[in-house]
């Protein structure tokens, strides 16, 4: 499922450089996580780099967006095409939470 940023963002920005898919940005009153970039980090992290360095805690779980792995994986290779992740079945837990 895609994260998303809660009402108890403080607008602090700490999120947005941390996105390896650029998928944060700000919005009017608080950041928002464009779903369609957002991949949990996959690829990337073994945890979600935006709530990682949230000082409130607002990047949460979006409970109406849920994505499996797979899913989550193929579009990363979609958006860094110019670079090469392994396979589903070889990925490493080090690059997915979905691998702890």
């Amino acid at each position: 499922m895609a994260t998303m940023i809660t009402e108890e963002c403080i607008n602090c920005g700490a999120c947005e450089p941390e996105c390896p898919n650029e998928a944060i940005s700000e919005g009017e009153d608080i950041y928002v996580i464009d779903p369609n970039l957002c991949t949990e980090c996959v690829g990337f992290h073994d945890y979600e780099a935006c709530q990682a360095v949230c000082p409130v805690e607002c990047c949460i779980p979006d409970p109406n967006n849920s994505e499996t792995e797979e899913v989550l994986l193929d579009r990363v290779r979609k958006i860094h095409a110019d670079k090469d992740f392994p396979a589903l079945g070889e990925l490493p837990a080090n690059l997915s939470r979905f691998r702890k």
